[in-house]
C-alpha cells in the first residue's frame, strides 16, 4: 500500500484550526454514515470493502504510527500490518460504532510490539511525531514566535511517557472521543482520562 507519506504528514498538524471544523464535522458525519453498511460487509468478506477500508482509514493510521514515534519506512510497514491484522480478525468487530476505536486498538497493539521486539533500534532514525514545521523565510517572520512554539509542543509531546503520549495522539491528534480512545489503549474511561490530565499538565509545565 505505497503513499506518499511525506505529501500526508505535512498537511497534518498538531490540533486543527477553527476555521476547518467545520470540514472536519462533515467528514466525521459522512465516515459515520458509512460505518454500518461497512463493517456489515467488512464481517461478509466483502474484498471490496476491504478496499474502501483500507482507502479511508490509511492516512489516519499511518499518521497515528508517526506521531506515536516511528519513522517513516516503520510507519509505513505497521500501517500495513495494523490492516492485515483487522482482516484477520475482522469476526471481533461489533458493529460500525465500534470501527474506529477497534482499528485504533489493533494499531496500537502493533505499535507496542514493534516497540518490544525493537527497544532502542529505532530511535537514531526517529522523527518526531508527524509534524512538520514549515521553514520560515525573511517574509514570514512575523511567524517565527508561533512555528517556534509549535516546535516545543511537538518536542513535549514526543518526550511524554509512551502511555501519557499516546493519550494526547488519541484525543487531540486522533479526534478520538474519550470512549473511543480509551478502547483504543485498552483502558477505562476514568485511567484515559486521568493520563490525559497528567500528560496536560506536563505539557504545560514544559511548553508554557
Amino acid at each position: 500500500m505505497p503513499k506518499k507519506a511525506k505529501s500526508t504528514e505535512q498537511k497534518a498538524g498538531f490540533a486543527h484550526p477553527k476555521s476547518g471544523q467545520e470540514n472536519i464535522n462533515r467528514r466525521e458525519q459522512s465516515l459515520n454514515e458509512l460505518r454500518d453498511s461497512l463493517a456489515v460487509r467488512l464481517k461478509a468478506g466483502d474484498r471490496a470493502a476491504a478496499g474502501e477500508f483500507v482507502d479511508i482509514y490509511h492516512e489516519r493510521i499511518y499518521l497515528y504510527m508517526r506521531r506515536l514515534g516511528h519513522n517513516r519506512q516503520t510507519s509505513e510497514d505497521l500501517t500495513q500490518e495494523s490492516f492485515f491484522q483487522a482482516w484477520q480478525h475482522i469476526n471481533q468487530l461489533k458493529n460500525g460504532k465500534a470501527l474506529n476505536s477497534w482499528l485504533y486498538r489493533i494499531a496500537s497493539n502493533v505499535s507496542k510490539l514493534h516497540w518490544r521486539r525493537h527497544k532502542g533500534r529505532e530511535s537514531d532514525s526517529i522523527e518526531g511525531i508527524g509534524i512538520d514545521v514549515p521553514e520560515i523565510d525573511e517574509s514570514g517572520l512575523d511567524k517565527v514566535e508561533h512555528y517556534e512554539q509549535l516546535g516545543r509542543l511537538k518536542n513535549a509531546v514526543a518526550n511524554l511517557p509512551i502511555k501519557l503520549g499516546q493519550a494526547i495522539v488519541l484525543h487531540y491528534m486522533e479526534h478520538l472521543t474519550i470512549a473511543e480512545a480509551a478502547e483504543a489503549a485498552g483502558v477505562r474511561q476514568g485511567t484515559f482520562k486521568s493520563r490525559l490530565n497528567r500528560a496536560l499538565e506536563t505539557l504545560r509545565k514544559q511548553v508554557i
